[in-house]
Order: structure tokens, then C-alpha cells, then sequence
């Protein structure tokens, strides 16, 4: 190949220029993003940026001459809007065009969005800055949304000084994943930092004033953070001939279609692992799929499924929430160690006879490994809690 083109500057795009080139591949690499930034790290946005622990250069994913080293026709601020399979051509915003051999998809997600203007989202690096500078002491924030980064945004306004109020449509915050008394322990987190935490609650309108209520109640506020989910950026594939269905379909091999991948939050792939399509929104699966895919795309005679235990953090007042595998649909879940009141636990998920995840709040390394362990090993779930005799149901 004389030229592979990554779109999507991001973690996953990132990951798969350098392997390209760490597996020896000379040829022209065009990274196309869509952002002016060079690639930066998006976990850190709802924490250490948002809080102003950190100065915004230190998210970046590599130094410039780290970067410059790859030798990357690095096309920065322009977006891709098609792409021609038959021609092997990918369609940039300003009018261009560039050629490819090899392709990879690595364009990631944007926010869903309220019906309203002025609103705020939590996606760019100018996102968390905007907010950033909003959030001061006596402040009003709403909150949409009490998933992980609404809650990760609600808990860093509160270490501000900022009224928060957190709204969420559910009974419970993240039971839907993580079940209700794990997502009762977490979303209680809040309670006690003094968030007005609302559940059962539908927001529909979100301005720079406030939110108005599915019954009619305004909220008013300084500022609102919509955050409610995401749509994959596939658009810019409409018409293109590749299947798109909540993200880019790819095979287990991440292989959209003949020497083109997907890779990161906009890849929907069959995990061989679990045996389901997954399309998995997390910093370590974005690096981990586009160095994947960039060593399918290379070697096509000696191509590796792409079969890893999906992981993620939170941080939210001092709470270290890890999860390894996969939790969502879950059939079963037990604390397996600590307890839930402490705020120190275990929990495991079974999916069918098998163990599919954990989640660990403020528990050791060590033990955290272990269990994920048994998750990669597809361990059953007797075998599981075979030596885990307290467990109980949560």
C-alpha cells in the first residue's frame, strides 16, 4: 500500500498511525480530523481540565515532535463529508480529495442534543473549557443526563462551589447497566456533596436559561450541560456502500469492508469474546481497536480477531469506579466482595452462564485484576462464585 488514510484524530486514529508505522509501514499515512487540536486525550476533559487541575496542553496525546517523528500528512481542522469506495477516495470539507489504499474509520461520536440554543455539551477540548470557566462558586448548573459524564461534570461543579442540580429520566441513575442498588450506591454519592439530584424527570428544552420539564416546570440556571448520549459520526459515510447501524459495522476482525476498518467509539464489531456486537465508548478500547485495526489492515494473511475485555473509570468525589467486561444486559448481578453501604465493593454480572463483568468501587489493584481475569477467561458463573460464599444479590 502507497497510502493508508486514518480519519479521525483522536485516541483510536492516533493508535493506529503509530502502529502503522511501528509495524514498519513506510508509505503515506494522512491523518484527517475534523478538530483543529492536534490528537488529545477526551477522559481527562470532565475531570482534571473541567476542574482546572490541569492546563490544557498537558492533555495532549503526544509532544509535537513525537508527532512530527511520525511523518504524517496531517490534515487538521478538516472534516471528511464522503467517501467513494469504487474510486478509493475520501471527500474532505474543503473541497478536496485524498486517495487511499488502505482506510481507516476512526471518527468517533458527538453529543445528542436537546431541543434549545446556548446549552452546553462535554465532548471537545473547547467544550471543557467554555464550561470551565463558567463554573464559580454560587453558580448554577443543571445537569441532563446522570450518566457517567454527567455525574463526572456534576461532581467537579460541586468540588467548584457550584449549585448543581443533576436531572435524570430514569428511576435509577445507570441501572439500566450496572443494576439498581449499585446505580442507587453511586447516584446517592451526590445526595450527600449536596447535588439536587431528580430522577423520574424529563427534560424537554435546554437553553442558556435553564431547562423546561416534560410537565411544565422551568429550572432556572447560569448554565446547562446536556448530557444524554451520543450519536456515532457516520454521516459522512451515507451512500458509500458500508453498512451503518448505530456505528460502522465491522466484522470481528474490525473489517468494515475490503481494506477498511473501523476503530473506536464509532466501530460496532462482533466480539468474538462475549459472541455479541458491541460498540464500546471508552478511552482504553478506542488505542486498543485502532492498533488493532491498523495490524489487520497491514497483515491480511495473518489478520487477529479483535476480542478484548472492554474497560472504564470514573472519578467522582474521591470514588475510583472501574469496570471491566460487559455489564449492559446483564441477567444477574451479586457483591461478591466489601459492601455496598461502605461505598467499597465488588460486584459481578452474569450474562447466561457466564461471568461478563465486574464493577469495583475503592477496592485494591490486586483483587480488581483477579476478577478481571475470570472475565477474559470466560469463566462460568458457579465457578465464579464458587469460592465466594457471602455473596450477595444487588
Amino acid at each position: 500500500m502507497k497510502r493508508i488514510v486514518v480519519v479521525g484524530a483522536s485516541a483510536a486514529g492516533l493508535a493506529a498511525a503509530e502502529t502503522l508505522r511501528r509495524e514498519g509501514y513506510e508509505g503515506a499515512v494522512t491523518l484527517v480530523g475534523d478538530e483543529p487540536h492536534a490528537p488529545y486525550d477526551r477522559p481527562p476533559l470532565s475531570k482534571q481540565v473541567l476542574s482546572g487541575t490541569w492546563p490544557t496542553e498537558r492533555v495532549f496525546l503526544r509532544p509535537r515532535p513525537a508527532l512530527d517523528s511520525l511523518g504524517l500528512d496531517l490534515r487538521l481542522g478538516t472534516a471528511a463529508t464522503g467517501l467513494d469506495l469504487g474510486s478509493r477516495e475520501v471527500l474532505l470539507a474543503d473541497g478536496g480529495r485524498t486517495g487511499y489504499e488502505g482506510l481507516i474509520v476512526a471518527t468517533g461520536v458527538r453529543p445528542r442534543r436537546l431541543p434549545g440554543e446556548g446549552a452546553h455539551v462535554l465532548r471537545t477540548l473547547d467544550d471543557a473549557v467554555a464550561l470551565r470557566d463558567r463554573l464559580l462558586p454560587g453558580r448554577r448548573l443543571v445537569v441532563v443526563g446522570a450518566g457517567f459524564l454527567g455525574a463526572e461534570a456534576a461532581a467537579v461543579a460541586r468540588s467548584l462551589g457550584a449549585e448543581v442540580t443533576l436531572l435524570e429520566p430514569a428511576p435509577v441513575p445507570l441501572a439500566h447497566a450496572v443494576g439498581e442498588k449499585v446505580g442507587r450506591v453511586l447516584s446517592e454519592a451526590h445526595r450527600d456533596h449536596g447535588v439536587d439530584l431528580r430522577t423520574g424527570v424529563t427534560v424537554v428544552r435546554a437553553d442558556g436559561n435553564g431547562v423546561r420539564l416534560a410537565d411544565g416546570e422551568v429550572i432556572e440556571a447560569d448554565d446547562v450541560l446536556v448530557a444524554v448520549g451520543s450519536v456515532p459520526n457516520t454521516d459522512w459515510l451515507t451512500g458509500s456502500g458500508l453498512a451503518v447501524d448505530d456505528g460502522l459495522l465491522c466484522d470481528e476482525f474490525s473489517a468494515a469492508a475490503p481494506d477498511v476498518y473501523g476503530a473506536g467509539d464509532v466501530a460496532r464489531w462482533h466480539n468474538p469474546l462475549f459472541g455479541v456486537p458491541m460498540r464500546v465508548e471508552h478511552r482504553t478500547n478506542a488505542a486498543e481497536q485502532g492498533m488493532a485495526a491498523a495490524r489487520n489492515l497491514l497483515k491480511p494473511l495473518a489478520r487477529k480477531p479483535f476480542a478484548p475485555v472492554p474497560y472504564f473509570w470514573s472519578d467522582q468525589y474521591g470514588m475510583k469506579v472501574q469496570a471491566h467486561g460487559c455489564l449492559r444486559g446483564h441477567d444477574d448481578v451479586a457483591v461478591v466482595e466489601g459492601d455496598l453501604a461502605g461505598r467499597r465493593f465488588l460486584a459481578a454480572y452474569r450474562t447466561g452462564d457466564h461471568l461478563a463483568g465486574v464493577l469495583a468501587v475503592g477496592m485494591p489493584p490486586k483483587t480488581v485484576r483477579a476478577w478481571r481475569q475470570a472475565v477474559a477467561t470466560r469463566t462460568t458463573w458457579s465457578d465464579a462464585l464458587g469460592s465466594t460464599v457471602s455473596a450477595s444479590r444487588a
